[in-house]
């Protein structure tokens, strides 16, 4: 599933670019450095938005067009930052065959946010995600963590009535 960027304004502080600038220095030089770069970025903002992706390709030499390449082709990166409510739903082979296509559409109608985006109030965000190991409860999805199984398109308004 391609990834996609939504409108969401970017909140970096100056603590947060410090210490990716720490980084960036850490790995200079260092052969195949830009994977390390870009995860602990990540792990720094939470997600990579095309503001850090700047600071990176001009502090690194390295195109601003390479790293997007990397960070949307990898499913480890995130380039919209998890919703108050981070909603993924398991497209696994056990929870696709027994509905989840259905349900993480009936969930982007619903809430109007396109999957693998979050929506311009911060409130939700919408994954499509592989296995989590809870097969046995096929389709699953997860709401910040918490595991909803056994599901149909019929449970959608449950589920995010308790999340409004």
């Amino acid at each position: 599933m391609k990834k996609k960027l939504t409108t969401v304004d970017f909140h970096g502080t100056k603590e947060q670019e410090e210490k990716l600038l720490a980084v960036i220095e850490k790995h200079a030089g260092e052969k195949g450095a830009m994977m390390p770069i870009l995860q602990e970025a990540q792990e720094i903002y939470g997600y990579l938005p095309v503001e850090v992706q700047k600071i990176i390709a001009a502090k690194t030499g390295v195109s601003l067009e390479e790293i997007f390449g990397i960070v949307s082709f990898y499913a480890q990166f995130k380039l919209n930052p998890d919703g108050q409510y981070a909603i993924a739903v398991c497209l696994g082979t056990a929870c696709y065959v027994k509905g989840s296509g259905e349900i993480i559409e009936e969930i982007s109608r619903k809430l109007g946010v396109a999957v693998g985006s979050t929506s311009p109030d911060g409130k939700y965000s919408i994954e499509a995600t592989r296995c989590i190991g809870a097969c046995g409860l096929a389709p699953v999805l997860t709401v910040n963590g918490e595991v909803y199984g056994r599901l149909t398109t019929k449970d959608v308004d449950g589920i995010l009535a308790k999340y409004v």
